[in-house]
């Protein structure tokens, strides 16, 4: 049964998030934008990054138009302006995983990737992917924030399902 696992998973992934912006909340601008040596260049560009491509990715398995920016793309260059994004994007992704069944997680999906090649992948490889790239990114801004004065808050899911008790 996949269906519980990843409606755990989009509930981490707000509370993750929250915990994430909260402490980049404290940061300064120039901490915030400073160039570091990551993928994506700063705390700001990877969070922008991520948002691009949770809507990309749920784009192509239709929710919403279709979206096919790079993906370096900025989407909004105040830091409040993209939290308030990303807090509606994360109840888009709660509603979209609750509205799923073990039935349409296991349909194949095609879509077209980054390069314009035709792709087909079962749903619930989608979301795991989808999921998995979240944490990653997360990883990396956890890592730069470490390198500032904010201390990094702890995002395990244990802490998760210890501070949101009915997600375990």
């Amino acid at each position: 049964m996949l269906l519980p696992y990843f409606q755990r998973s989009a509930r981490y992934n707000e509370w993750t998030n929250k915990r994430l912006y909260d402490a980049c909340a404290q940061l300064d601008d120039a901490d915030y934008h400073a160039p570091r040596p990551a993928f994506f260049g700063s705390i700001h560009h990877t969070l922008n990054h991520l948002l691009l491509v949770d809507r990309i990715w749920l784009s192509r398995i239709g929710v919403g138009d279709l979206i096919a920016d790079p993906l370096d793309t900025e989407l909004y260059p105040a830091f409040n302006d993209l939290r308030g994004a990303r807090e509606a994007q994360d109840q888009v992704i709660i509603d979209y995983v609750d509205a799923q069944t073990e039935a349409t997680l296991d349909e194949m999906k095609t879509y077209a990737n980054a390069s314009g090649q035709p792709q087909e992948t079962r749903h619930g490889v989608i979301l795991q992917h989808y999921f998995n790239h979240q944490t990653h990114h997360r990883g990396q801004v956890h890592d730069m924030l470490s390198q500032t004065p904010v201390a990094p808050p702890p995002l395990d899911m244990i802490y998760f399902v210890r501070d949101v008790p009915e997600a375990a």
